[in-house]
């Protein structure tokens, strides 16, 4: 009998072997995130993913459509737990602006630490050209992420807690702008500590901003 291209790749034949589909499936999705980092998204082929995971090119195609689909596959998640996240805090109301600020920050640069290399994907090739149905949906969460740092900001300054510095949409792509930074050099095997670099920036931000 004939193989298909998927067989003769290493890919699973069937619903028997769905264990092993999931496992090929993250193996992919792992390798590619590797490789968007060290080469850049623009930069990488499919071609790249299958050698780094040991299989043909026509493999890849058994579980995902297309190169956009992987990258969408590998950053929305995070992103969404991240804006969930915030979003929480947010909507704490035990919480008061600078308790809110503080948190907000926590969570976002323990998602590097926790997420090290797809933020750095996400962050770093965020304009995602060529990628129409990856920009889409990232930019739909990019929106609703700042519009709870923007909500912070606001609340804070309309409880006189906040310098009234700039607007709060302004001061939000200020702040976030900041930590994002931490995509082009950040690695969690270095000696600087993710609680280290928490401390570090809520103090550098918040003494800016807060009354």
């Amino acid at each position: 009998m004939t193989r298909t291209a998927e067989e003769r790749a290493g890919a699973p034949d069937g619903p028997r072997k769905a264990g092993r589909t999931g496992g090929r499936r993250a193996e992919i999705l792992q390798r590619a995130t590797e490789c968007f980092d060290r080469l850049g998204y623009a930069n990488t082929t499919l071609d790249d993913i299958a050698r780094a995971v040991g299989i043909k090119r026509e493999g890849i195609y058994y579980y995902f459509k297309n190169r956009g689909q992987i990258l969408l596959e590998i950053i929305e998640p995070q992103s969404r737990l991240l804006v969930d996240g915030v979003a929480a805090v947010v909507e704490d109301a035990s919480l008061g602006p600078r308790e809110k600020f503080r948190e907000a920050i926590r969570i976002h640069l323990l998602h590097f630490d926790r997420y090290c290399l797809e933020m750095t994907v996400s962050l770093r090739d965020g304009r995602f050209e060529g990628e129409p149905e990856v920009r889409q949906a990232m930019v739909r969460l990019w929106k609703e992420y700042e519009a709870s740092w923007t909500r912070i900001i606001a609340e804070g300054q309309d409880r006189g807690e906040f310098r009234t510095i700039g607007e709060p949409k302004t001061l939000a792509f200020a702040v976030l702008g900041t930590c994002n930074w931490l995509a082009r050099w950040y690695d969690p095997r270095k000696p600087v500590t993710i609680d280290a670099l928490i401390e570090s920036y809520t103090e550098l931000l918040s003494s800016g901003l807060f009354e």
